[in-house]
């Protein structure tokens, strides 16, 4: 008996029609609508489809004037223009701090923020900043100055329990009493001893490829510890895993490779050098160090970005690859010295803050050279520029002498906006005081500046914002745009 002949047919998703596509399209996010387009010119026809583009307008924006054609290219437009600060009439709320000390960190995160002055810890939910409800939570564990603040996924430790908790972050801080300390849901959960002096820095990441993440600490006492944060106990009498010798000096900074996230290098206050291998055991002391240098000058920050590592010391900014510890770059130099740096990982671009102004550098025209040169300066300042941050779309800056803060375009050093670190209002009861510190995260940002009677903590979100900047005509349109021209009332 023969076989009867197949009727099974292949259906490819190309074969649907292309509104019947574009409708499941809106589920997608848009990165995965950028991959989309990039498969095939059919499935590139539909990702471009005005249906889909209107469906992310209105999801964003509902109160927005659309037009009737060119929607994608409006989405990205408004996109790009929010991310980049280019409006007068964000939602701004300010927070009074009755202590008026300096503040030393601030964390942006989600739907919360937290900021440390002395030995305090406070932290506040966003909405309920807003609709003025007194959601201020004091953290008092730690006896003396806090030095370093991080935010680690929750899942990576040993408080882990359930799906639920999956996008939750612990706060982790290190402090001159000699502690760190782990914080979730506005109390202490882990406490973890063994320095024996203020501990300065933590890992910027966390250590390891598995579950079992390590957590890296540098102290006064020149020592690099290991931690685990999948031990168990509120004591932490477990959580030590390793102490790294060979810093003669305090350790300052430190940062985890990009290429092996087993490797961790560290810079002490003398500007030298060491990469550590953590998966190696430490009964030998110095058998973990694997790599050593030093560069000139007292260390400003280190980043690493996939097997080099951006050291900003000194006037300079130098890249050492890590596989052979040899400087392949220098970066930036900027006399007569730096007081910050900054960079994005997906863009050849890095920025510094100097006296006065900032630098926006390309990695790429500098390799070839001995004297770097900076594709755009950065005009407007007040003194040390100690406050930078970047992103793809843009850098912001400020600091404590300046009652401004600036933003700029990533790409081409274009000021898009430019406004007072505090409110109106209470700019006239400050005492002069700059911006001590700022977190942006997309197109929120919050500073905080003090004064002679109180601190002041600025909340400002860019997304529904609607009034766009007014660039100056009399002035470098590259350079300068009227800081006069913002207002600081709601929308």
């Amino acid at each position: 008996m023969e076989a009867e002949p197949s009727t099974t047919t292949t259906t490819r998703i190309t074969d649907l029609n292309e509104d019947s596509l574009a409708h499941c399209a809106t589920y997608l996010s848009l990165q995965d609508l950028s991959n989309l387009a990039t498969t095939c010119k059919s499935l590139k026809r539909v990702a471009y489809s005005d249906s889909i583009w209107q469906h992310c307008f209105r999801e964003h924006w509902p109160h927005e004037l659309l037009q009737t054609s060119g929607l994608r290219e409006a989405y990205l437009k408004r996109r790009v223009a929010v991310q980049q600060f280019k409006f007068v009439d964000p939602l701004v709320a300010a927070l009074y701090v009755t202590n008026a000390k300096p503040f030393d960190h601030i964390i942006l995160d989600k739907n919360d923020f937290t900021f440390s002055q002395g030995s305090f810890i406070q932290m506040t939910n966003i909405d309920s900043f807003l609709n003025g409800r007194d959601g201020l939570t004091v953290l008092s564990d730690h006896n003396a100055r806090i030095t370093c603040m991080r935010l680690f996924p929750l899942s990576k430790t040993s408080l882990f329990r359930r799906d639920t908790q999956r996008k939750e972050n612990v706060l982790v801080t290190s402090s001159c009493d000699h502690s760190i300390r782990l914080w979730w849901k506005g109390s202490c959960q882990r406490c973890f001893r063994g320095h024996n002096g203020p501990v300065l820095t933590l890992s910027d990441k966390l250590l390891g490829d598995g579950s079992a993440k390590v957590l890296a600490s540098g102290g006064e006492d020149g020592t690099v510890r290991l931690w685990s944060l999948s031990s168990s106990g509120k004591r932490g009498h477990h959580a030590l895993k390793a102490t790294l010798y060979g810093h003669e000096k305090p350790v300052k900074l430190m940062s985890v490779a990009g290429h092996r996230t087993s490797l961790l290098a560290t810079i002490s206050t003398d500007s030298k050098v060491r990469v550590w291998d953590t998966t190696t055991s430490s009964a030998l002391r110095l058998s973990c160090c694997v790599g050593m240098t030093s560069v000139p000058g007292a260390p400003v920050d280190v980043k690493c970005h996939e097997s080099l590592l951006y050291v900003a010391a000194g006037s300079s900014v130098v890249a050492i690859d890590l596989r052979t510890m040899q400087k392949v770059i220098t970066a930036a130099i900027y006399q007569p010295k730096l007081c910050s740096f900054a960079i994005v990982p997906s863009k050849p671009l890095i920025c510094t803050g100097g006296i006065d102004k900032a630098k926006l550098w390309d990695i790429r025209k500098n390799q070839e050279t001995l004297k770097p040169e900076p594709v755009a300066e950065l005009d407007g300042h007040t003194g040390p520029v100690t406050l930078l941050h970047m992103d793809p779309y843009k850098i912001v800056t400020g600091g404590p002498e300046n009652f401004y803060i600036n933003v700029w375009e990533t790409d081409t050093g274009t000021q898009t906006n430019s406004f007072i670190g505090c409110p109106s209002d209470a700019a006239s009861s400050s005492s002069g005081v700059g911006c001590s510190t700022m977190a942006v995260n997309g197109t929120r940002i919050v500073t905080a500046s003090y004064g002679e009677e109180h601190g002041l903590v600025c909340f400002r979100d860019f997304f529904n914002a609607t009034c766009a900047v007014l660039k100056r005509e009399d002035v470098h349109a590259s350079k300068f745009w009227d800081p006069q021209s913002y207002s600081d009332g709601d929308p």
